[in-house]
C-alpha cells in the first residue's frame, strides 16, 4: 500500500464549479489505492485568490508528491505550486500517472 502524501493541482479559476468534481474524483481514486490525499477542493474558502494560494502551499508542504491534475500548465496557481515544489525537491507527476496504476 502507498504510503505517500500527495497533494493535488490543477486549475480552479475559471472552470465550472471551480473544477471540484475533477479534483474530487481524483482524490477518491487516489484515496482507493491507498495514498493520503490533501485536496485543496475540501479546504474552507477563502476572501481572495493569494488568501488561498497561502492555505494551498502550506497545505501542499505537507506532502511528499504533487500530482497535476489536466489543465494544470494554463493554471496560475498550479504554476505557483509545481515552482515552489520544485524549488523545495518536491516530487511532481501527472495525476494521470498515479491514476492509470490502478487501471
Amino acid at each position: 500500500m502507498p504510503a505517500k502524501r500527495i497533494y493535488l493541482a490543477g486549475p480552479m479559476t475559471g472552470i465550472p464549479l471551480d473544477n471540484y468534481p475533477a479534483f474530487n474524483t481524483a482524490a477518491a481514486r487516489l484515496r482507493a489505492q491507498g495514498y493520503h490525499v490533501e485536496n485543496p477542493a475540501e479546504n474552507p474558502r477563502q476572501d481572495s485568490w493569494e488568501a488561498y494560494m497561502r492555505q494551498s502551499i502550506r497545505q501542499m508542504l505537507t506532502c511528499d508528491l504533487v500530482a497535476f491534475l489536466p489543465g494544470w500548465a494554463e493554471s496560475r496557481g498550479a504554476l505557483l505550486e509545481r515552482y515552489v515544489a520544485q524549488q523545495v525537491g518536491m516530487q511532481v507527476t501527472r495525476a494521470s500517472l498515479l491514476l492509470d496504476q490502478a487501471a
